[in-house]
């Protein structure tokens, strides 16, 4: 049986300002979270009242790969559940390319750096799209997301590294990963 790889990002309905700050991240509540299985090989859309299911998904998953997923999205999922993530086998690429080179990188700057991909929005706008009541949006803006992490880490996995832009130099750097 092949190993089930879970992409997965979420958004939030509030922001870190609205909710009094990065240390209260949990209390940001989900508003669309979005993950890819290998095993079932489709995306699979949650919004807040399945928050369950997708915590259950994580849970039977081999293996859950995210970009800045222990701090920031597992942190939020953690108000829907007592369940404690920290038994998820995960790869947290935005944490592991920091081990590696020192610096927080974002996404989109790997992804470009990459693969000439960049996002379709950023969080700021699903959080106006939540306000507007455009779930639709956050949904394909999520899987978008989740699709660029799967490219990257398929990236990764195939060639021993990934790419970013030095921001005092502009050059193009590899990083090496092993995963």
């Amino acid at each position: 049986m092949p190993k089930n790889i879970v992409y997965f990002d979420l958004e939030t309905q509030k922001s870190a300002a609205e909710v009094g700050g990065w240390d209260r991240i949990a209390e940001m509540k989900m508003s669309i979270g979005v993950t890819y299985s290998t095993a079932r090989g489709t995306y699979e859309i949650y919004d807040e009242p399945r928050a369950p299911d997708l915590i259950q998904e994580l849970q039977r998953a081999d293996l859950v790969v995210g970009f800045n997923i222990l701090r920031f999205d597992f942190t939020v999922l953690q108000a829907y559940s007592l369940f404690d993530f920290s038994g998820v086998p995960c790869l947290d690429m935005m944490v592991d390319l920091e081990k590696t080179c020192g610096t927080r990188l974002p996404l989109d700057g790997v992804a470009e750096a990459t693969l000439g991909l960049t996002k379709t929005s950023e969080g700021t706008q699903a959080l106006k799209w939540w306000k507007e009541g455009r779930l639709r949006d956050i949904a394909e803006y999520c899987c978008y997301d989740v699709k660029i992490t799967k490219s990257v880490h398929d990236f990764g996995v195939a060639h021993g590294k990934v790419h970013y832009k030095d921001k005092k130099t502009q050059l193009i750097k590899d990083i090496p990963v092993a995963w």
